[in-house]
């Protein structure tokens, strides 16, 4: 069930003694860790850790991505990610023949956008590491995907994101609130990012997060902004620009669709919606239903659309999918306020210090 959903929205006050106990548990687990009962490991080479303190939504797919496009033309990258909702277990490289239901949905879509990057998964992390080493010795830095709360590995450098919508100095930990982790453990961050800006965010409106947040003085504090590309039919990736005479069928089972939706309102005449949960995995009547829905749009100015997290779950319909108008928006992460340079130094200083010093 989706608590995001404006309607139950109010019901999560209901859900506070629950929450009470959750955060009585992480709280603990964090200490345990802070004194050194539980351990972290570290591995002799630069890992970043992309992450957030809440649940889906704030934008780790495309940091990654953007990590990757910056790092892997000068060296070998690898991305380690848990896989959600793939239906194997254990550590998974993926290969020629790998699938969304071998990898998970992000994981797939790395995978396709860069084919010759080590794109692996694992639940557990400090066991994947050595394997993915194992196979590819080549690699000079990992990406950590989505695993900032889970402390068991230290990585060298942790990038945590916050939605502009729902900081998480605003929020509480679940299920009343989206936290999964102790709003104070943003101080192990290196570095912090606030995503889904509005592109024409203000000084003033960024002096204001920033006095909300309060970075301490190692960390550096980036606000970036979404910027969507062409879509791009999924199968034979012909290229369409989107026209306000145009009618949509977004249909996207994604954490946070608002960014999208506010971007469709402005560039469509229209869009209708069909809504599923975060890495919902798509069935046949899924897809009969989205027919359906699409040929019930009273016009020929019309077409489908979904995130290129979604096309990973649909590809599986295969030449079924050459006879609709079914396109892909690819997305992107922009720096505001002309500060992806200093982004890429930390970046790069980090990785350059940790070969000095190893």
């Amino acid at each position: 069930m989706n608590f995001n959903a404006p309607l139950l929205r109010p019901f999560r006050i209901l859900l506070f003694p629950f929450s009470l106990l959750y955060g009585a548990a992480i709280w603990i687990r964090n200490r345990l860790y802070d004194k050194g009962i539980l351990r972290s490991t570290g591995f002799n080479l630069p890992i970043i850790c992309i992450g957030n303190l809440s649940v889906g939504g704030t934008g780790k797919s495309p940091m990654v991505e953007w990590l990757v496009k910056y790092l892997h033309k000068d060296m070998k990258v690898a991305v380690l990610s848990r896989g959600y909702k793939r239906r194997t277990k254990g550590y998974a490289l993926a290969g020629e023949n790998t699938t969304a239901l071998d990898i998970g949905d992000e994981p797939m879509q790395f995978h396709q956008k860069f084919p010759d990057v080590s794109i692996a998964v694992g639940e557990e992390r400090i066991v994947a590491i050595p394997q993915l080493l194992h196979d590819r010795p080549e690699t000079k830095v990992v990406i950590l995907d989505d695993a900032f709360q889970h402390r068991a590995i230290k990585a060298g450098l942790n990038i945590v994101l916050t939605n502009y919508d729902n900081l998480f100095t605003r929020d509480w930990v679940l299920p009343s609130g989206d936290l999964r982790d102790e709003r104070k453990s943003y101080k192990r961050a290196h570095v912090i990012v606030v995503t889904k800006c509005p592109a024409t965010l203000t000084e003033e409106e960024k002096q204001k997060i920033k006095q909300e947040i309060k970075p301490l003085p190692h960390q550096q504090l980036f606000f970036t902004t979404i910027r969507y590309g062409l879509p791009y039919h999924i199968i034979t990736k012909q290229e369409l620009s989107l026209h306000t005479s145009t009618e949509v069928l977004l249909v996207s089972g994604i954490a946070n669709p608002l960014p999208l939706k506010k971007y469709l309102q402005d560039a469509t005449k229209a869009y209708y919606e069909l809504s599923y949960s975060d890495h919902h995995i798509f069935s046949i009547d899924d897809w009969k239903d989205i027919v359906n829905r699409f040929k019930n749009i009273p016009t020929q100015n019309k077409i489908i659309l979904t995130t290129e997290k979604d096309a990973v779950r649909l590809i599986k319909f295969g030449q079924t999918l050459q006879d609709y108008p079914l396109y892909v928006i690819p997305i992107e992460i922009q720096f505001l306020f002309n500060e992806g340079h200093q982004f890429t130094d930390i970046i790069s200083k980090f990785i350059t210090d940790f070969s000095i010093t190893n």
